[in-house]
């Protein structure tokens, strides 16, 4: 099943909607959990020729969406922070403990904390979201979201433009095994953030 979908995203490339669709789900991504990368990927190498264009929309989606989860953080968490945090959808992913701590960490170290965050496989929703709440300067959150996705992105693209034929024989041999390694890191930063 998972084969069929990777083929199905891989034709959609070829779609006059693939660019709107993949700028909305970078988008979605910063606001809702929701592994993108994978799309990144499928779209760059079938289409080598326009990876760097294709990691910029990433860029744009995601960046535009941190800036709409930093203002959920920022305006909602007066009204509504109590009720997310007692949510037990959100506890199975972040704990109040760890919600606290993030806070802390963010307040101390800001933009250093965002580049991190942006660029490695912790959900970039949280980032963006804790950003708001510990109402971080909006302008710096800003520069450090294009920093950091813009170089994971275009280090994605970059190596797909000069590794991809290299890397579409590699997923097609391994399939099945590169499904169980993404599931595997996915769980893993899940449990991080509890």
């Amino acid at each position: 099943m998972l084969r069929r979908l990777y083929d199905w995203m891989g034709r959609q490339v070829y779609s006059p909607y693939a660019e709107p669709i993949l700028c909305f789900l970078f988008y979605l991504e910063a606001i809702f959990f929701l592994p993108t990368d994978p799309m990144l990927i499928i779209y760059c190498i079938e289409r080598q020729d326009k990876a760097y264009r294709y990691a910029t929309i990433a860029l744009i989606g995601s960046v535009l969406g941190g800036i709409t989860g930093y203002l959920i953080g920022y305006f909602l968490w007066d009204y509504a922070g109590n009720a997310i945090l007692n949510n037990r959808l959100v506890q199975y992913v972040m704990s109040k403990e760890t919600f606290d701590h993030a806070c802390y960490l963010y307040k101390k170290y800001e933009i250093s904390a965002i580049l991190i965050a942006g660029f490695t496989p912790v959900p970039y929703k949280v980032a963006t979201l804790t950003a708001g709440i510990c109402k971080l300067p909006i302008i710096p959150f800003i520069f450090a979201s294009i920093i950091a996705r813009g170089s994971r992105f275009f280090m994605l693209a970059g190596m797909i433009k000069k590794f991809g034929t290299q890397i579409k024989e590699y997923i097609d041999r391994y399939f099945n095994l590169l499904v169980l390694l993404v599931l595997i890191i996915i769980t893993i930063s899940i449990y991080m953030c509890k």
